[in-house]
């Protein structure tokens, strides 16, 4: 469709947008998102939960969404130490967006899936936990 300039109509893509898609979008990033607003919190819990994620990404990706203000970090001076990784205020807002992105998911991509049947991981807790 061409507007009365005589181009197409076509917006530059907003900066901001395109910098939350490149974070959120990165390899393992999502996934780190998805296990962290479920609760888990220790390193090795993030591992188990995501299969396929090494150690030397999954830290990378950490500090990544920790230098982004989406990450806090604690560190508690025990024996062996202990670190926990939480959610921030502005990395529970992307609760939604996360929530979204599962449920197009389970609609335009399950259909597709090659792999079979989808398993427990993906399906929403109230799903999973309301089975008999």
């Amino acid at each position: 469709m061409v507007n009365m300039n005589g181009d197409h109509g076509h917006a530059a893509v907003c900066p901001l947008y395109h910098r939350a898609v490149e974070l959120i979008g990165r390899r393992w990033t999502g996934a780190i998102l998805r296990a962290l607003l479920d609760g888990e919190t220790r390193f090795s819990d993030l591992t188990q939960v995501v299969p396929g994620l090494s150690d030397r990404l999954l830290s990378e990706r950490l500090k990544e969404l920790e230098t982004e203000g989406i990450v806090t970090r604690t560190v508690f001076p025990e024996i062996p130490v202990r670190i926990e990784y939480t959610l921030t205020e502005k990395g529970r807002a992307l609760g939604d967006v996360m929530d979204a992105i599962g449920d197009w998911a389970h609609r335009w991509l399950a259909a597709d899936d090659a792999m079979g049947e989808v398993d427990d991981a993906c399906l929403p807790a109230a799903v999973v936990g309301g089975r008999s």
